[in-house]
């Protein structure tokens, strides 16, 4: 403990200085201030009598032990007597698992819940999130997100059939493909495309469709997860080129036509680009599933649903 630190240092004779009979009463004082910390540490954590969270609708609760008024140097063993009585409440009241946020400034709390059957849920840059099933049978926690959402921007010029292509920098076959990039958490998948395509290559566009979705198991560059990959169908709000030299190799505004047939592309590019040429010829109400934000079950909140256009008495 801090205390127990400062104590020491403020008595530095007992530690050596002294003979064993002329530091008993050094050591007295000592023993006596700690414990008096100790007590005041304690009786802080008996004031707390119990963790309180937020209670989900599924029946269980969440602790932020940030938020709990914990004192900030705890100790294991008086986080330890505090989560066991506050176990012992959550059981009575019925309440089905437990999960438990703890700051990593506070990550001897841990260990002591650890002791206590709770097991790593996830964790994030300042925090861990553990988990503790108190519902009958095994554990119905659900695990951990298992997917990263990748979105690339195809950028089409209608006027003269051009889609804006680039070549990545840290790929080993440099290969013409949508500009794109990971979708950070809370942004909407169009969002992501037209951020993506502006950092990568300086053109500003706007969000039209989803064209496609790849579904790829166990990518090596997601952490051994999953990957879903989506190619949204975007139109230029500008068309000067200033691309990123440190993620971008080239960036050029190339035939729909070219792309659809050239070898120095991927698979899924050249597909996608044959599925623009045929909204192109065709109407892109051929190929377009557009979005439409709708309400949500929980209050206050929305979803985005991505479609084909209905007809107006369709939608009804």
């Amino acid at each position: 403990m801090a205390v127990c630190a400062f104590a020491l240092k403020l008595l530095p004779s007992v530690r050596g200085g002294f003979s064993r009979r002329a530091s008993c009463p050094a050591r007295s004082a000592v023993r006596a201030f700690m414990c008096t910390a100790t007590r005041c540490q304690l009786d802080r954590v008996e004031r707390t009598s119990a963790l309180t969270g937020k209670v989900d609708r599924f029946g269980g609760v969440t602790v932020n032990l940030a938020e709990s008024g914990l004192p900030a140097d705890i100790s294991e063993s008086s986080f330890s007597s505090l989560l066991q009585d506050s176990l012992l409440q959550w059981r009575a009241e019925g309440k089905v698992a437990v999960w438990l946020r703890v700051p990593i400034q506070l990550s001897r709390c841990a260990a002591a819940a650890s002791a206590h059957g709770f097991t790593f849920h996830h964790a994030k840059d300042d925090h861990a999130v553990l988990a503790l099933w108190l519902g009958e049978g095994q554990s119905r926690l659900p695990g951990f997100a298992t997917h990263q959402i990748g979105v690339a921007g195809a950028v089409v010029d209608e006027s003269n059939g051009k889609v804006l292509v680039v070549q990545d920098r840290n790929k080993t076959k440099n290969a013409w493909k949508f500009p794109g990039g990971l979708s950070d958490p809370g942004e909407n998948i169009g969002a992501t495309a037209v951020r993506e395509v502006y950092e990568e290559t300086g053109v500003r566009s706007e969000f039209r469709s989803l064209l496609s979705i790849r579904q790829q198991h166990n990518h090596p560059g997601a952490f051994g997860m999953s990957d879903m990959y989506i190619i949204c169908r975007l139109i230029p709000l500008t068309h000067d080129i200033n691309f990123c030299t440190q993620e971008c190799l080239r960036c050029e505004w190339l035939d729909l036509a070219e792309l659809a047939k050239t070898n120095d592309t991927t698979p899924i590019t050249s597909r996608v680009a044959r599925l623009l040429l045929h909204g192109l010829e065709h109407g892109f109400r051929k190929i377009d599933l557009t979005m439409e934000e709708l309400p949500a079950v929980y209050s206050g909140m929305f979803y985005q649903l991505y479609h084909r256009q209905l007809s107006p008495t369709l939608k009804s």
